[in-house]
């Protein structure tokens, strides 16, 4: 027994004077380490802190401020808290990017430094339709980070996410590009997510993932989580759309987004051979809306869209993609293959916004605009049908007749085939119905 324990005392030396000497160089250069590039990354990394006030009802009746008014029954609200994460995109402008969701809603929004300091924050602007917002702090003792350029990604580079999950405080973890172009998830309207085995967990929305050189590649966004917590399947927004967002953000407070009015589909192998093309890459044309901006460029139905700005187009996602960041009157190039030639044409972005008067007079004094899933209305002219009607701006509209609807074509075609009796709308959290006979 006695030689047993000199035995495993003797290992344990040994054990503890290898690790003592362990070498801090290999082939006399020193062993790699990510510490170098976090410390110029992480103080433009901040965490995020949102609250805002929701109205809190016992009854769905409560949802009804009539029936609240005639019965004298009180608001009750609650207090509701989000935390995620935020990057500094511009040091000089206080510029920090954080997603949509992070500050839906909310009433007071701050940020905190990685020293701890707290600051308020002012919104400038969201897109939810890509779940990006752009807020802005004072320019003061801010450290910002430098934009990649996310077109030149690829599967298997090296990344590293940074952000606050779980409310823990800054936190870094890595891994790498497992894919690209992301689409159809349903997470978003508009995307085009970085996929990536880096650990992502609640928390680390608005967060950074950068490259290797420190730079943003693409903020955090969201995973798939079907325990609740990190499987290692985590979406990025590019750096490249965020860019383009943030623009229409800071110049308008909103995203400008044109209209090119044309109806889609997926360019099947079988449509593809029909059109005598070697490859199924491409959108194909299956209507033009009348007076758009395709109409007056020459677009017809049944052209392939094969490229957009000389860029080139693998399936319909990509043209909603593509045409989702233009501006209105941007012009844009479109490439199309028209019975077995190539053609280019040259459409000016649209503005996407409608008459509400021109779909029915009970909507005369709005102004409509289509959102990823529903319909937002931007404006009510005061004393107007709609305004006397019970609309009112900021109001979104999701139901006719109590049919979810989810477009402005739905509006229009529920109005020219079926009687109204009431539109359903979503107001400040709640839903309601608003009442046309």
């Amino acid at each position: 027994m006695r030689i047993y324990h000199l035995i495993c005392l003797t290992l344990i030396l040994i054990f503890q004077s290898v690790s003592a000497e362990l070498p801090v160089r290999i082939n006399s250069q020193p062993l790699p380490s990510l510490a170098p590039m976090l410390e110029r990354v992480m103080p433009a990394v901040v965490n995020i802190s949102s609250s805002s006030r929701t109205r809190s009802s016992y009854n769905p009746l409560f949802n009804d401020p009539f029936f609240r008014r005639f019965f004298n029954i009180p608001e009750q609200r609650k207090e509701k808290q989000s935390r995620g994460s935020g990057v500094i995109i511009d040091a000089e402008a206080g510029h920090v990017i954080t997603n949509n969701h992070v500050i839906d809603k909310a009433d007071k929004i701050s940020i905190t430094l990685l020293n701890g300091e707290q600051i308020n924050a002012e919104l400038i602007g969201t897109d939810p339709e890509t779940d990006i917002a752009l807020l802005q702090v004072p320019p003061e003792k801010l450290t910002s980070i430098t934009l990649a350029d996310s077109s030149q990604l690829r599967v298997g580079d090296f990344v590293v996410a940074i952000g606050n999950p779980f409310g823990l405080g800054q936190t870094v973890t890595s891994g790498i590009i497992s894919a690209l172009g992301r689409s159809g998830l349903g997470i978003e309207g508009y995307e085009d997510f970085i996929q990536t085995d880096a650990s992502i967990n609640p928390g680390n929305s608005g967060g950074a993932l950068v490259n290797l050189h420190g730079e943003l590649i693409g903020i955090n966004t969201a995973i798939i989580a079907p325990g609740g917590g990190n499987v290692g399947i985590g979406f990025a927004i590019p750096s490249n759309m965020v860019e383009q967002v943030v623009s229409h953000l800071v110049e308008f407070g909103e995203m400008q987004r044109g209209q090119l009015g044309v109806v889609l589909q997926e360019l099947t192998p079988k449509l593809a051979t029909a059109f005598g093309m070697s490859n199924n890459k491409g959108a194909v044309i299956s209507k033009v809306e009348p007076e758009t901006a395709a109409d007056k460029a020459g677009l017809e139905s049944g052209d392939v869209i094969i490229a957009i700005n000389n860029k080139t187009i693998n399936s319909a996602t990509d043209v909603k993609n593509r045409i989702g960041l233009l501006r209105i009157g941007e012009q844009v190039k479109v490439t199309v293959i028209r019975k077995g030639k190539t053609y280019n044409f040259y459409a000016v972005m649209a503005d996407s916004k409608t008459e509400g008067g021109t779909i029915s007079l009970y909507l005369k004094g709005t102004i409509l605009k289509d959102s990823s899933d529903s319909i937002h209305i931007q404006k009510v002219v005061k004393n107007s049908n709609a305004w006397k009607i019970g609309f009112r701006k900021g109001d979104v509209i999701i139901g006719f007749n109590r049919k979810e609807i989810k477009t402005v074509e739905d509006l229009t075609y529920y109005f020219e085939r079926y009687n109204p009796r009431s539109i359903q709308i979503r107001r400040d959290g709640d839903i309601l119905s608003v009442w046309l006979n």
